[in-house]
């Protein structure tokens, strides 16, 4: 019996099983797709921030401690692949003789740098200018001192004699933050800040230099091991590879316990990363259960389309003397059917995008557990979108009912207690609580990654987008009731005559209509809040990497060797549209040492973009004016603000070093403004003022960077600007694509290129399957009353008056009303996840090619349903009056 149902079902229901099938397999192909971006984002993560930690673990061996003891136990608590020495001495200062000038600095710390250090840890010191052997010199300290390779520097030491070495070269220390961290204490216990000023030497220089003073201060010196692991056995999850680095860290503690302490830099990271893969979990949320949602919605509404014919279906077996329960195992068969055949080419289509648009293999052993379970989804979906309204109908409605042609149309439980009112209350509520608190998704304090997920948030634009659908459905629904006579007026172009009586005919089929349009506003509004969101992001990504850049092209140097040099050379290279110089000194703010950037404020934004999200005041032309017309003005960073109480219009001494006699000189400034955000200055404190008045005050007008503003290839010009500049050594170039890349592989930045266009593409299809298949499944459940008017002679062009007329009111509707609910909705969402965007964006982008292919795509398939139904219509018109 079930086979013979089933393949009558086929034979004379194909439309319907396929278009069930197809959504069950729409839904299914989603959601995996989702979760494999979701696993394959988690790795990424865990990959990138191991490859992002320059030393896994920093041991610092106590006083009076045996060396050998204390490798021996980091070796055989975890995997080593590389394990180096490095002494830390303190020291009251330096002292440089230069250029008949003497310069002195505060503290500092040298570093003894153990044998084949640099090889094994290679991010820890970049070499700029020199040697890479013998006694280097840290780029600020070589600043502060005005030395350069060959100059003589003084030591001086605690309860020693002062000490001269010769410097053979300058390095940076691209991690001076985690070199210089203190081990054992609480966070928080100890200053974190690094020295100002450090020197570097070959270990057994450090240890015959600081021995006698090790020996009269021990506290001024220690000792630590530089621990790199082998990653091999590191588990891809972020939460499986930090217990992984922690319980390794802790096993060496217990070998240990009592001579030595550890910094366990890798779980730290990957701790971190934990959270933010939270982080991207709330980006799933975000973008991706509105998919999920209207997939489903998807699903019940092609299950939906054939209710009524189903439902007189099953009125007809049970006339037969077929039972309840027979008709529900009937049922049953259907929705199995549908289910594992919507599983199946869901998993299939699934495995294709995910090659092709994410670009990660989905058959494979880690993802199987994820198939399995989207698989059951399927066909859960499948029997709760067919089996539970056949139980529905088989136990609450007569067979009498059940064959009636026409039923009564009750208001909906959604709306008789006004779900949609409620749903926008509670989203404008949500919405207020987050964007008023200045909720950011992930929080990062002193450049360290750390999240901070209110998962609650994600609600707003999710009840935001049901609640204006149904608030549309309700709109729809009163115009269709009590709207006849604007409806034939609007329909009249394409009804004719017929208007009217179309007109009526779509208020006695509201519930059925409003529903159609409601799927169609929600694929709309999904495809273009997700569209608009995408463009957005792209759009900021790049000023993002403009402000961390500085400009298109960038060429950096030092005070030794400034850019500025080259300016008229680097002006003249092809491709070069605009260059601009820009001063990076330091300048003392009480005792704090900050970034000093000088610029010529009415120029500037010639070379690089001057975003209105950089200043406090959100203006950037009226700060930079102000700037322009206060010589000593500066703009002062808003930490700077809220760490020394100051204000607009305050005076502020800051101290400069000039280029005189090498000393740092009180300079009197009056801050004009506070700066957010500047190009290649730090997140924290940095300082900008005129550029004029820094050269007029300390006594040099040379810049140490260059802006370049490309009108080609960015790529193209960096390389032009390398071999320009290859005779002068310590100058570096960089340009905006690497910073692009860098910011879109950051631990706080989740890649969305895979999952927007996973989004984008499955939002094209979700439509044309709202527009096309559940208005053709409509059409398809009503042949038989087409085929009545064919029969009372119905021309042509009068069935397509209703055909045509109820397509257009379904796509027209759903497209205007989707169209602005996906503008509010991406404009929520960008405001809501403001962390994302750095600066925020100031106004949306709006993907205009895209938005047009949506309207294309929904036409088309509305379209094509009406062309098939209306030539349908009148083939086996008998066939089709007596099949009911």
């Amino acid at each position: 019996m079930y086979r013979r149902w089933l393949i009558g079902l086929i034979r004379t229901r194909s439309g319907r099983l396929v278009g069930t099938i197809g959504g069950v397999a729409l839904t299914v192909a989603f959601i995996a797709c989702l979760g494999s971006f979701l696993q394959s984002s988690a790795a990424q993560m865990t990959a990138r921030s191991v490859a992002q930690v320059p030393v896994d673990w920093q041991v610092q061996s106590l006083p009076g401690t045996d060396q050998s003891a204390v490798e021996a136990a980091i070796r055989s608590a975890a995997p080593v692949t590389g394990l180096g020495s490095i002494g830390y001495a303190d020291v009251p200062g330096f002292e440089a003789s230069t250029e008949g000038t003497v310069q002195t600095t505060g503290g500092g710390t040298v570093l003894g740098i153990g044998p084949g250090y640099f090889e094994q840890f290679p991010a820890q010191v970049r070499r700029l200018v020199g040697s890479i052997d013998g006694v280097l010199i840290a780029q600020q300290t070589a600043a502060n001192l005005h030395v350069a390779v060959g100059d003589q520097v003084i030591i001086h030491r605690y309860q020693v004699p002062d000490v001269i070495v010769t410097v053979a070269g300058i390095v940076d220390l691209p991690n001076a933050d985690a070199m210089f961290q203190a081990i054992g204490v609480p966070a928080g216990a100890a200053p974190q800040a690094p020295p100002d000023n450090v020197l570097l030497l070959p270990i057994s220089q450090w240890q015959q230099m600081f021995e006698p003073q090790g020996a009269s201060r021990p506290d001024t010196i220690r000792s630590e091991f530089h621990v790199k692991l082998d990653h091999h056995n590191l588990p891809s999850d972020p939460v499986a590879g930090s217990t992984w680095a922690t319980e390794r860290g802790h096993n060496f503690e217990a070998r240990v316990a009592g001579t030595a302490v550890l910094a366990n830099n890798l779980a730290a990271r990957l701790g971190a990363v934990r959270e933010d893969a939270l982080y991207a979990r709330l980006v799933f949320l975000f973008l991706g259960a509105p998919g999920a949602i209207l997939a489903i919605l998807l699903t019940f509404a092609v299950a939906g389309a054939g209710r009524d014919r189903r439902r007189r279906d099953q009125a007809l077996l049970r006339l037969r003397g077929a039972t309840v329960d027979t008709v529900l195992r009937l049922a049953a068969a259907e929705a199995a059917v549908a289910g594992v055949g919507g599983a199946m080419s869901g998993i299939l289509l699934a495995t294709l995008a995910a090659n092709f648009i994410l670009g990660t293999a989905l058959l494979r052993r880690a993802a199987f557990p994820l198939l399995g379970a989207v698989a059951v989804a399927g066909i859960a979906l499948s029997l709760a979108a067919i089996l539970i309204p056949a139980w529905r109908d088989a136990r609450g409605s007569t067979i009498a009912a059940a064959r009636r042609p026409i039923g009564v149309d009750r208001a909906p439980l959604w709306g008789r207690f006004y779900l949609d009112l409620a749903l926008l209350a509670l989203a404008a509520a949500l919405y207020w609580r987050s964007a008023a608190s200045g909720y950011q998704v992930v929080l990062a304090p002193e450049g360290v990654a750390a999240a901070a997920v209110d998962y609650t948030t994600f609600l707003a634009p999710v009840l935001l987008w049901i609640g204006l659908a149904l608030l549309a459905m309700r709109l729809i629904g009163a115009v269709l009731r009590q709207g006849g006579s604007m409806i034939a007026r609007s329909l009249r172009p394409v009804a004719g005559r017929l208007a009217d009586v179309v007109a009526a005919t779509f208020g006695r089929q509201g519930r059925r209509l409003t529903a159609g349009i409601g799927l169609a506003a929600l694929a709309f509004a999904f495809a273009a809040s997700t569209a608009i969101f995408n463009a957005t992001y792209e759009a900021q990504a790049r000023v993002d990497a403009e402000l961390t850049n500085g400009a298109d092209v960038t060429v950096t140097g030092t005070s030794a060797a400034p850019a500025s040099q080259v300016l008229d050379r680097l002006s003249k290279l092809p491709g070069i549209s605009a260059s601009q110089p820009m001063q990076h000194r330091y300048a003392y703010v009480g005792t704090d040492l900050q970034d000093l950037y000088g610029i010529d404020p009415t120029r500037i934004g010639t070379a690089t973009a001057m975003s209105d999200a950089y200043f406090a005041n959100g203006d950037a032309r009226a700060t930079l004016a102000d700037l322009a017309q206060t010589p000593d003005g500066v703009l002062v960073s808003q930490e700077t603000v809220n760490d020394y109480q100051l204000s607009r219009g305050d005076s502020i001494n800051l101290r400069l070093q000039n280029a005189a006699d090498h000393q740092y000189h009180v300079v009197p400034f009056h801050i004009v403004g506070v700066v957010r955000e500047f190009p290649t200055a730090p997140k924290d404190s940095f300082l900008v003022a005129n550029a004029a008045y820094i050269a007029q005050q300390s006594g040099s007008a040379e810049s140490e960077i260059v802006l370049l503003r490309s009108s080609s290839d960015p790529a193209r010009v960096a390389l032009a600007g390398r071999n320009a500049t290859a005779s002068l050594p310590g100058l570096k170039v960089n340009q905006i694509g690497d910073a692009v890349a860098l910011i879109g592989s950051s631990l706080t930045a989740v890649d969305l290129a895979g999952l927007t266009r996973l989004e984008l593409i499955f939002a094209l299809v979700m439509l044309a399957a709202s527009g096309g298949l559940v208005l053709g499944l409509g059409f398809a459940d009503r042949e038989r009353s087409f085929a009545v008017l064919v029969a009372l002679g119905a021309r042509p062009r009068q069935l397509g008056a209703f055909v045509w007329s109820e397509a257009a009111l379904v796509i027209g509707s759903g497209m205007v009303l989707g169209l602005l609910a996906g503008a509010l909705i991406a404009y929520v969402l960008v405001k809501l996840l403001t962390g994302v965007f750095d600066p925020p964006p100031e106004v949306l982008s709006v993907p205009w090619f895209y938005l047009a292919a949506l309207i294309v795509t929904a036409a088309g398939a509305a379209l094509l349903a009406a062309t098939g139904e209306a030539m349908r219509s009148r083939t086996h018109v008998t066939e089709k009056l007596r099949g009911e």
